[in-house]
């Protein structure tokens, strides 16, 4: 196994472990998701040209605009609760509060 596969596999787990335990702030867990999908972006990269095929290609720019439009709802939530409750802590909001 090359070592860009091990690399970006543990960039993968060690975003997915951030999630878990980090999940009190919200920057924390959007950072998280976005290392998570960066990692799935080059392994969807790196399979879309080992598989030489050009409907392949179409997967790791789908992913990328996911990806983005998930950074910029995230952010915006971000701001708005910020915005709302002064903090970015998950354990402190009552969301279900009307």
């Amino acid at each position: 196994m090359p070592f860009i596969h091990i690399s970006v596999t543990l960039a993968f787990i060690i975003s997915l472990l951030g999630i878990l335990t980090y999940r009190s702030h919200l920057i924390s867990s959007l950072l998280c998701l976005e290392g998570i999908l960066s990692s799935l972006f080059i392994i969807s990269t790196l399979v879309a040209l080992n598989m030489h095929s050009s409907l392949a290609n179409i997967i790791p720019i789908a992913l990328l605009v996911f990806a983005a439009c998930e950074a910029a709802v995230g952010l915006a939530l971000l701001i708005s609760i910020s915005n709302t409750y002064g903090l970015d802590y998950i354990h402190n909001l009552n969301l279900l509060h009307c």
